[in-house]
């Protein structure tokens, strides 16, 4: 039977989920996520999770942030000028806005708060200081 190890190019359905049990993301009933073992494609917890599975395998993983995608950090979240963010934007908390950077990076950061002169924005990740669990199903390897 085949192992999956680094390097391999492998499928995968999954179903991530909250550790309240809310699904956040899934593969299951569309096509299965594909990549390549250790080329960073993925987040390392669950890259680690899938090295060693063999074709057919079901199993479940719990992934902490520091694994998934890192703690939540204030450093990424900025209280700016509402007159900085162009009048025809409409700033709703939890929308979504691309921030320009100096270098040309563009940034997706979410509105978490909205006052009548400010608006903070937070750049980390949605799922940025939340412990992950992943139910996986390995479906094909290629070395």
């Amino acid at each position: 039977m085949s192992i999956a190890k680094t390097g391999d190019k492998v499928a995968v359905h999954y179903t991530g989920k909250h550790s309240d049990g809310s699904i956040f993301d899934s593969s299951v009933g569309s096509n299965p996520l594909e990549f390549q073992l250790g080329s960073g494609m993925v987040i390392k917890g669950f890259d680690d999770g899938v090295t060693g599975m063999g074709i057919g395998e079901k199993k479940t993983v719990i992934i902490p942030a520091v694994e998934a995608y890192g703690e939540h950090s204030p450093e990424n979240t900025v209280t700016i000028e509402r007159t900085q963010i162009p009048s025809h934007i409409e700033l709703t908390l939890g929308s979504s806005l691309n921030m320009h950077q100096e270098g040309g990076h563009v940034i997706e950061v979410v509105i978490t708060d909205v006052t009548e002169t400010h608006v903070t924005l937070d750049a980390n990740h949605p799922l940025a200081g939340r412990d992950l669990t992943f139910e996986l199903e390995l479906v094909s390897i290629q070395s």
